[in-house]
């Protein structure tokens, strides 16, 4: 198989959120107890605002906690909502700080094959800031954060746009996530090959897709571009 780029997506994909079934880090409604309104309430609220948290409709954190409060008729400190804000992304940082050896070892080799390299990620800001620092950086072309291009997954264009940065055709790309926000679908009627990620998954989750062929291991990605 003749591939000149992979386009990845990141969480549980390159990095994961979970250790042995439980969160690393806390989720957004960890901190509603700081806020004054009722945990229910705000999770719908946080819900409701997906889309535009991911498009950058919301330009940050802040932004979304401001927009909540305001439509529950609940006043807040400044100065809370940037406590929380820091606190999330202390959260947001921690699935960065030990990337496995062997999500490493599959990126240097498709580097050292000539593969281009390249990140697809529907996230707000604050998910992302350790992204420079991370170990994963080094090795990627470009990155294709939504907020930043103002779309997302599984809309096409931010397939169209990332194939269009690097200067390859879709046809000669391979898209490699976990299946979340419909991405296997969006890459495939985008022309990209979709493969799922399985290997930070449950047997439930992984199961969700079963149209898309599944890679196991990194090294399934290594040995499928060798062919």
């Amino acid at each position: 198989m003749k591939v000149h780029a992979v386009f990845f997506d990141l969480f549980e994909t390159l990095i994961t959120e979970f250790e042995n079934g439980v969160r690393k880090a806390p989720r957004s409604n960890y901190f509603v107890g700081q806020l004054g309104v009722d945990t229910k309430l705000f999770e719908q609220e946080w819900r409701k605002r997906q889309e535009h948290r991911m498009n950058g409709t919301f330009p940050d954190f802040p932004s979304v906690l401001r927009d909540i409060m305001s439509t529950l008729g609940h006043e807040v400190a400044e100065e809370i909502i940037d406590n929380i804000h820091n606190e999330r992304i202390v959260s947001k940082s921690v699935p960065f700080n030990r990337i496995e050896p062997t999500i490493l070892d599959m990126l240097g080799q498709l580097r050292s094959a000539g593969i281009k390299l390249c990140l697809i990620s529907n996230c707000a800001p604050e998910e992302v800031s350790s992204w420079e620092t991370s170990g994963l950086a080094p090795y990627f072309d470009d990155v294709i954060f939504s907020y930043a291009v103002n779309t997302a997954k599984p809309e096409p264009g931010i397939y169209k746009l990332a194939c269009e940065r690097i200067g390859v055709s879709p046809a000669d790309s391979l898209f490699i996530g976990d299946g979340g926000s419909n991405e296997l679908a969006g890459a495939s009627i985008s022309g990209l090959q979709a493969y799922q990620a399985t290997w930070f998954l449950s047997e439930e989750r992984a199961g969700k897709w079963t149209e898309f062929p599944k890679l196991r291991n990194p090294s399934q990605l290594i040995a499928l571009i060798s062919k």
